[in-house]
């Protein structure tokens, strides 16, 4: 190895030490079936050292159980402190993933994000979603959003092919939820506000925006960005919802989302946004786990506390001081 490139490695490692990342395991190497065409499926999730290791477990679960592993795609999102040892850590835990690293300007809304219920959601990569349009480059028409915390136990090319008709977002809803939860009493007593519901020519549903399915060539089209930073400015003078980067999404899509079956999106594993508390999975199919909620599997395994569910997170997680993974 040449002495600059070694050098190099080494400045890797210990600003990996330094920000304190955890260690992976490489990834079995999965390949296309002879059955596969060219078809690329683009895959966005964000990355940063607190979620590190969920992410890397949602990937892992994402190519081994894909017919077409070498098709996707991830782009992942992230700050410019962080890249280059994130990049050294995907391309050593992944040597063959085809993968590209957006950074996201976190001064975009350094000024827009409100307090939340949980300090988790009120880091700046919790909005990144919203810039996807602007972060992915103009060849990408359709991107699969992935939270960090959520494992895929099906083939991800059945997500990708649900046709979408005219809306510009498909995700699985939820509207046996009480929906008024989700804002302050402020919001529903001023009618500028709560008006935006009225005007919906379907009732408006709860959905989780850790699953989505975005077609980004409308998002840019009918400027959804501008529409969400709209209300995230509005949520800054009135306070009119508690819970970070979900309810402009609601306010913006609720109504207009294409209805994808719940088993895309078994959420709320990580409990409610307080407590944490256990959860079952609902009832029904299960294509994806998500750990929606205030607790993360890992942090629960680590601490010899673990929820029931978390078993099923334990399989695919490449710390290596974790589950052994068997290349089968």
């Amino acid at each position: 190895m040449p002495q600059k490139l070694h050098l190099l490695l080494l400045l890797l490692i210990y600003i990996i030490a330094a920000l304190g990342l955890p260690e992976f395991q490489e990834a079995p190497a999965f390949r296309n079936g002879k059955e596969c065409n060219n078809t690329r499926i683009h895959i966005a999730m964000t990355l940063d050292a607190t979620y590190l290791r969920g992410s890397v477990a949602g990937v892992f679960s994402i190519i081994q159980h894909s017919s077409c592993p070498e098709n996707t795609v991830f782009h992942f999102l992230t700050t410019h402190r962080l890249s280059s040892a994130l990049r050294h850590t995907i391309t050593t835990t992944f040597p063959y993933l085809n993968f590209h690293l957006h950074h996201f300007n976190t001064h975009l809304v350094k000024n827009k994000i409100s307090t939340s219920i949980r300090r988790a959601l009120d880091q700046p990569l919790n909005y990144a979603r919203i810039y996807l349009a602007d972060l992915l480059p103009a060849t990408v028409h359709r991107v699969i959003y992935f939270d960090s915390d959520v494992i895929v136990v099906d083939d991800v090319v059945k997500l990708w092919e649900i046709n979408l008709n005219s809306h510009v977002l498909g995700a699985p809803e939820y509207c046996h939820a009480n929906f008024t939860h989700y804002f302050t009493p402020k919001f529903w007593s001023n009618p500028y506000f709560s008006g935006v519901f009225k005007q919906r020519h379907a009732r408006p549903c709860y959905f989780n925006t850790g699953v989505m399915v975005i077609d980004v060539m409308k998002w840019r089209r009918f400027k959804i960005t501008e529409k969400l930073e709209k209300w995230m400015e509005i949520q800054k003078r009135y306070r009119i919802y508690e819970l970070g980067s979900l309810p402009p999404f609601l306010l913006v899509f609720g109504g207009d989302v294409k209805a994808v079956e719940h088993r895309w999106n078994q959420h709320g594993l990580g409990g409610d946004n307080v407590q944490g508390l256990c959860r079952d999975l609902h009832s029904g199919p299960v294509s994806l786990l998500h750990w929606s909620g205030k607790g993360k599997p890992w942090l629960r395994l680590d601490s010899k506390r673990p929820c029931p569910m978390d078993g099923l997170w334990a399989p695919y997680d490449l710390v290596k001081h974790g589950t052994f993974i068997s290349d089968r």
